[in-house]
């Protein structure tokens, strides 16, 4: 039995996850509210580029209430709340997408990952992106349990950023990047999957789904063995996507430094710097800035093929950089 000192009663957990009970009309009002002015919030931020702006909406964000109370209800075998949590994650998600679309119409330029930093760290999730979702959703989880980390909830909202990736994702969906718009959709989804699965192992671990389910044992165990079951399945789908585009993004950095050692060797050997080196797709793009005239880059092709780098994908973009002293004219 779990030492009410320290620890949170199921009751004090139903309360403080779940939308029902008698104020269950000021937790709806509040939850829609905040997720509305987060979306905004976020949408904003990601469009002017803004971290800090970006992280006011992650711990203005209400997502976390329900995703908790998908995994409450799932241990405690409670379906009412497990289906209204769930759809309330769904809603959730969908309206935030949605003003992010609408925000979209509003700027004049694409927000893509291309031209913005926030879009950039959203819309490629690799396994690194699951492994830091899962050490928040242990801390999120715990934060429930116990009462004497409960301080520690506005640092686990940073963390899991929920509402950033689906602002992004309609953002890019609107300037016409659904690749982009699915990959944000994938870091939600691993986000969520994360703190459900993690919460079902804490709330095992902290003898929770015990306490709850003790008068039907048997019933219970069942119960836990299709929870178990289904979270693997669901890791599995979340996993793959992100196996494959940790293997890509490991692939592209891999393709960028070799490309970046050559053509700085190149650039020296005229006076030329390397600006910046990025892929897109299977395309390599170089930038180089230099002085008058324009090098002739028959030799940095020759060296680009010697180090096995397909220079039919390598596009280079030579900037002519000069100087000129206002005060002698």
């Amino acid at each position: 039995m779990l030492d009410e000192a320290r620890f949170n009663t199921v009751a004090n957990m139903r309360a403080s996850v779940f939308f029902d009970g008698p104020d269950v009309r000021s937790r709806y009002s509040r939850f829609w509210m905040l997720l509305v002015l987060s979306a905004f919030i976020a949408s904003a931020g990601i469009v002017g580029d803004s971290t800090a702006t970006v992280i006011g909406a992650m711990i203005v964000a209400p997502l976390m209430t329900p995703i908790m109370g998908t995994m409450l209800a799932t241990v405690i075998g409670d379906r009412a709340n497990l289906i209204r949590s769930l759809l309330l994650v769904v809603a959730g998600a969908a309206t935030a997408v949605a003003i992010g679309y609408a925000v979209g119409f509003l700027v004049v330029n694409d927000v893509l990952a291309d031209t913005n930093a926030q879009v950039s760290a959203r819309v490629t999730p690799g396994l690194i992106d699951l492994l830091a979702a899962l050490g928040t959703g242990v801390v999120g989880s715990v934060a429930l349990v116990r009462k004497d980390i409960s301080d520690t909830l506005p640092g686990v909202a940073i963390a899991i950023s929920l509402v950033p990736p689906l602002a992004v994702a309609g953002l890019t969906l609107e300037s016409g990047s659904v690749a982009q718009s699915l990959g944000a959709l994938l870091l939600f989804v691993t986000n969520v999957v994360a703190i459900i699965g993690t919460g079902v192992v804490v709330m095992s671990v902290y003898g929770v789904t015990r306490l709850a389910r003790e008068p039907l044992a048997g019933e219970a165990h069942r119960g836990m063995g299709r929870t178990v079951a289904l979270l693997t399945v669901m890791f599995v789908v979340i996993g793959v996507p992100l196996a494959i585009s940790s293997i890509g993004i490991s692939a592209r950095a891999i393709v960028e430094q070799g490309v970046h050692r050559v053509a700085e060797t190149w650039a020296q050997s005229v006076g030329w710097e390397v600006d910046t080196v990025s892929t897109r797709d299977a395309d390599v793009y170089i930038r180089l800035e230099g002085p008058l005239p324009v090098p002739d880059t028959a030799a940095l092709k020759a060296q680009l093929d010697a180090a096995g780098i397909d220079t039919s994908r390598v596009t280079v973009n030579l900037v002519p950089v000069y100087s000129v002293k206002l005060s002698t004219q």
